[in-house]
């Protein structure tokens, strides 16, 4: 199972659209700088892209 869920995670954002376009971002920007905003250990997710959702949904990222 996929984790987090996109029903979690558009409780967060509001489309799917803005979603796509938040994580893909904060993706990138994970790859660039390898900074991470909780400890290693605490992600579920390997990937780059799956610690930006993660991040969604814990309301780390600000979305404007």
């Amino acid at each position: 199972m996929i984790y987090p869920s996109i029903d979690k995670l558009l409780l967060k954002v509001d489309s799917k659209y803005k979603l796509v376009h938040i994580s893909a971002n904060r993706s990138k920007q994970i790859m660039k700088t390898n900074h991470l905003q909780l400890p290693e250990n605490e992600y579920k997710n390997k990937k780059e892209l799956g610690r930006a959702l993660e991040e969604v949904e814990k309301g780390l990222l600000s979305i404007k």
